[in-house]
């Protein structure tokens, strides 16, 4: 199975900036063909529509009021006003296309020029809570974690049983999100209409990037939210809970009764984690796909060469191949900003070259360097620049005539050129097989000088030949006796930051 390439877009922003060069309304549902033409020429499999689902005026309101969400947009869009601003993506009102963006039809439209393109639609859930917005808030307010009294990060709501004090969402480690309240994962009853929202929400995609996705698991929700009650319930419901059909390894966890769940009709369908605080394996293991790389990201940026190798080298393969590897996406900095263009390029292949999920973001192609806050409907003109427009066209149209991304991946140990020389630590080295006795290596220095390592090949029948090394992303071309390739291994040595 192909690992995946998967694109992410600012929907709403998109769809302005499409409309505005048609002169005349864009949605979904008319999208022109010439977009899904060249996402398939550059070989995505997977397009990630961020922001499609519906937001309301208090949401929005609350974006109005944020100090911080004004500075930025005073920085990055001079002369803004209001009416750039909406509520953020993540404080859903309804789990439903507005019609500004084209509607539920609109979208249905959209999926299916996509899969005549070979391309699958992911859409947002998130688990973790709702937006200020939502109808459950009145009409079903035991579903969310509550107070008995006024407290920091609790807001009053009136509901369908009189006034009550609920909790805004939250990351224990960081103030609550203000437009959003917080789901109570304590109960089966929520587990049952989340996981009803996401069996509607299967329907109309291929998978879902899944917001925050360990706030939800049960030893971390049941911290975060110790010192809060659990909320008088209604009677219960005498339909069967998504609790009595749990997985065949019993797991209590919201993600393991989820997952199963929607994988019994949709068995292909992709569950994409966003994941922090090393809890990749446990999102794995209770069925996550993929999960965010965000030590690889964290290491990249902080140019920390034998990190990014320590890193790696020490993931058993099973969950290298389960994990995310991105250089940008909304949460983070653009990458132009942060690394120089040779910098740029080498962690670029290295990404695009890893096993797993490889993950571009919108106008990253381009090398945009202002991050936009998820609220605003518009971008700023930004030009773009040329030397990273060619690079990453450059790899994503050499990808396809190799084996990168389609046959067995191996990440490979360097060795010392010579006694004393730590260099060797500078390099990713991936071998790519899918038709032996060909093979396909990625080499990368990340190191801001030059580096030399011996690199043992995995290739059987290595002694029957001498071998030819053509670099598909330049001119170079070496020739290596089958002899030096046995004995010693592959001899590399690299200039700063080179990628081949």
């Amino acid at each position: 199975m192909p690992h995946p390439l998967l694109y992410e877009i600012n929907t709403r922003c998109w769809l302005r900036e499409l409309s505005d060069q048609a002169g005349e309304p864009i949605t979904l549902a008319n999208v022109p063909d010439f977009q899904f033409a060249a996402w398939q020429k550059l070989g995505f499999t997977h397009l990630w529509l961020m922001g499609v689902w519906t937001t309301g005026p208090r949401a929005r309101a609350e974006a109005l009021n944020h100090p911080g969400l004004r500075a930025a947009c005073d920085q990055i869009l001079p002369g803004w006003t209001e009416a750039d601003i909406t509520g953020s993506p993540y404080a859903v009102a309804d789990y439903q296309v507005p019609d500004t963006l084209g509607g539920e039809a609109g979208l249905a439209t959209f999926r299916q020029k996509l899969h005549a393109h070979g391309i699958k639609l992911v859409l947002d859930f998130i688990p973790n809570h709702l937006g200020l917005d939502h109808p459950w808030l009145s009409e079903r307010p035991h579903l969310f974690v509550q107070s008995p009294s006024q407290l920091p990060e609790i807001f009053p709501q009136e509901t369908i049983v009189g006034l009550r004090w609920l909790a805004h969402g939250k990351d224990p480690y960081f103030p609550a999100w203000t437009d959003t309240a917080q789901l109570d994962y304590r109960l089966s009853d929520t587990y049952d209409a989340m996981i009803e929202l996401l069996e509607r929400i299967a329907e109309r995609c291929d998978g879902v990037r899944c917001d925050m996705a360990m706030l939800v698991l049960n030893d971390i929700f049941v911290k975060t939210w110790e010192r809060f009650p659990i909320a008088d319930q209604p009677p219960a419901d005498p339909r069967p809970s998504a609790m009595d059909h749990r997985p065949p390894t019993p797991s209590s966890d919201f993600w393991g009764c989820a997952i199963f769940t929607i994988k019994q009709s949709h068995p292909d369908f992709l569950f994409l984690a966003e994941a922090y605080w090393g809890l990749e394996p446990v999102l794995k293991a209770v069925g996550f796909d993929y999960t965010y790389d965000k030590t690889l990201y964290d290491r990249l940026i902080a140019r920390d060469a034998a990190g990014v190798q320590a890193h790696l080298l020490g993931l058993p393969p099973d969950c290298l191949a389960a994990g995310a590897h991105f250089l940008e996406n909304h949460d983070e900095r653009r990458i132009a900003s942060l690394l120089s263009p040779a910098e740029h390029r080498a962690a670029a292949l290295l990404i695009l070259a890893l096993p797993g999920m490889r993950f571009l973001h919108q106008c990253q192609l381009r090398g945009a360097r202002l991050h936009i806050p998820i609220q605003l409907l518009r971008r700023p003109a930004e030009s773009g620049d040329p030397e990273i427009e060619t690079m990453y066209e450059q790899l994503l149209t050499a990808l396809p005539s190799t084996a990168i991304g389609q046959g067995e991946a191996e990440l490979l140990h360097p060795r010392p050129a010579w006694q004393g020389n730590p260099t060797f630590r500078n390099f990713v080295i991936i071998q790519w097989q899918a038709q032996p006795p060909d093979f396909d290596l990625v080499v990368v220095n990340l190191a801001p000088y030059p580096s030399q390592c011996y690199v043992p090949l995995d290739t059987a029948n290595l002694q029957a030949d001498n071998w030819s090394l053509k670099d598909v992303l330049g001119d170079q071309h070496f020739e290596r006796p089958s002899a030096d390739l046995q004995t010693k291994g592959l001899y590399l040595d690299l200039p700063p930051h080179a990628a081949q």
